[in-house]
């Protein structure tokens, strides 16, 4: 065999290596992607930091926080709007949601 088959070889060996070690452990091409993307920002699955991840500066744990209370409207919201309620027991919700006004 000269250089260029040996390569070739090589290649989809490397390819079939990781392709039985993905099956392996449950990954499939997005979760693969999303789990090197968690690493590569120190974030578990669930959103929090990795333990050795170095610790957030003052502006990402603000945006960590907006994006906690968003995900928390939006699960409200996702809540009223399958309730199968009125339009007007609807509008009450909304506005006793919203909070007392500045």
């Amino acid at each position: 065999m000269n250089g260029g088959q040996i390569m070739v070889v090589l290649i989809v060996l490397i390819v079939v290596v990781a392709g039985i070690y993905r099956s392996k452990h449950g990954l499939d091409r997005s979760a693969w992607r999303e789990a090197r993307k968690m690493r590569k920002y120190g974030m578990m699955g669930d959103g929090s930091p990795l333990p050795n991840a170095a610790l957030p500066s003052q502006r990402e744990e603000e945006l960590l926080r907006e994006v906690s209370d968003l995900r928390e409207r939006i699960k409200v919201l996702e809540r009223i709007a399958t309730d199968g309620r009125g339009a007007a027991a609807l509008a009450n919700e909304i506005e006793s949601l919203r909070g007392p006004q500045d």
